[in-house]
């Protein structure tokens, strides 16, 4: 079950090294070099971790990458996860003033190299405070609950880290494919935390396996457990065999090795055309991953390319992998009696804008079409999972099952904070940081009495 034979090209099938190549040593501080030292950074102010972004780079540019790599665990305990998967076109690139007349100071890049940096020539971890007498416990080891996690044990306190799964990283682990961060790079800054002092246990479901009453006693709690509740189109045939969310599929291929079967004893359908509804990061990487299971892809969006979310270096690396892309249509019916056997979709036409700028579309009568598929991939985004919010009474939720939070992160219960993709949805890996950040700061306040 490694893939069918004749259904795709064949050329990616089974390669999931690191697609995007990094710097070397000389490229980085020739990049580094390019940097105007502006007296009024913005990209400092684009960081949503706010790390000095003018002193790690001043630092590369000098060669001296063992002080680059202080400036960014300073703020960042997962610089060479953040270097790879942010999305720094929209933030401390986005505001770059070399972008004005040329491109951008290739930021992220560097930040990138710098961590790698690090890994390869030993990691030095940053100071930790004395301990407080405080114990906090952190529900969901993903980028929110790793950062509060190495913050809260920074700080002092005795940090347990709560985890449901069988491996530490939530959405690093089982929902970003290793073509764009590798395992290793995800254990070695995953240790890092731990290093720290923080407490982790797997396998641990709170809620179930931890009763409450157990969580509630700790003196604080920051809850981080993203948005891993998958949305469906609601069209008839979704029921079929070879329907996955995205959510299932990558997690079934990147944490759970179904790639590997029967060497590992998870499954999943092998496609020969797999169909891929959506256009984020996420639809990019599922279509990229059945391409190297070895099936031909092809990605459905209801708007123009021009509109699709994802960052637009997944977009060319998915037309480069030879995925193809059909939008202005959109999925109306999967077919088949027991299994899929294609997708009848509809072309959509632009009928207006909406308050965002985007522009708002509907089915075009009579254009109905069917597309080629054994698999059907739907990834049109995520909910916060329900579990541990319906278990906490009193937890103020929002309409679709976020948890409410005040600008520091409290929920209506007292001690209770939250986080990342649980309070907002699903959002990006860096703003479920920062939103870890401004967190801890006030769990701070409260645990040293001051509110």
């Amino acid at each position: 079950m490694r893939g069918v034979a004749g259904c795709g090209e064949g050329d990616l099938e089974g390669n999931f090294g690191e697609a995007e190549p990094g710097f070397s040593p000389d490229e980085a501080v020739e990049e580094a070099g390019r940097c105007l030292a502006c007296k009024k950074p913005g990209c400092v102010e684009g960081c949503p971790v706010s790390i000095d972004i003018p002193a790690f780079i001043r630092a590369v540019a000098g060669g001296d990458f063992r002080s680059a790599a202080r400036i960014l665990k300073a703020e960042n305990m997962l610089p060479a996860v953040c270097g790879r998967v942010c999305p720094q076109e929209i933030q401390c690139e986005g505001v770059c003033v070399l972008g004005v007349k040329d491109r951008p100071l290739a930021i992220g890049k560097i930040e990138r190299f710098v961590a790698d940096w690090e890994r390869e020539n030993g990691v030095e971890l940053p100071p930790v405070a004395l301990p407080s007498g405080k114990r906090v416990a952190v529900v969901g080891s993903g980028p929110s609950g790793l950062t509060a996690a190495a913050e809260l044990a920074r700080s002092g306190h005795a940090v347990t880290l709560y985890e449901s799964l069988h491996e530490a990283g939530g959405v690093l682990t089982y929902g970003i494919p290793p073509f764009r961060l590798p395992r290793d790079v995800v254990q070695a800054e995953i240790g890092a935390v731990l290093s720290l002092g923080v407490d982790l246990r797997l396998n641990h479901l709170v809620g179930k396996s931890v009763p409450i009453r157990d969580l509630l006693s700790y003196d604080a709690v920051y809850v981080a457990t993203g948005a891993g509740l998958p949305f469906f189109m609601g069209i008839p045939g979704e029921h079929l065999n070879g329907v996955y969310s995205a959510n299932e599929f990558l997690t079934r291929v990147n944490l759970m090795h179904a790639d590997r079967f029967p060497e590992y004893d998870t499954p999943v359908r092998h496609g020969c055309h797999v169909a891929v509804v959506g256009g984020g990061n996420v639809a990019m990487d599922a279509a990229r991953v059945a391409r190297r299971l070895g099936a031909r892809a092809t990605l459905i969006y209801r708007r123009r390319e021009e509109e699709m979310p994802a960052r637009r270096a997944e977009i060319l690396h998915a037309k480069e992998e030879g995925v193809e892309f059909l939008t202005c249509a959109n999925p109306a019916r999967v077919l088949g009696k027991d299994r899929v056997e294609g997708v009848e979709c509809v072309r959509m036409q632009i009928c207006g804008e909406e308050q965002d700028g985007r522009t708002w579309f509907e089915p075009v009568e009579g254009s109905g079409f069917v597309v080629d598929a054994d698999v059907f991939i739907v990834a049109i985004g995520t909910s916060p999972n329900p579990l541990l919010p319906r278990c906490l009474e009193g937890l103020e939720c929002g309409r679709l099952g976020n948890v409410v939070v005040d600008g520091e992160g409290r929920t209506s219960l007292p001690h209770v904070f939250a986080g990342g993709d649980v309070a907002t949805g699903a959002a990006t890996v860096i703003l479920s940081m920062g939103a870890a950040k401004t967190a801890v700061k006030a769990m701070n306040r409260m645990l040293r009495g001051e509110g």
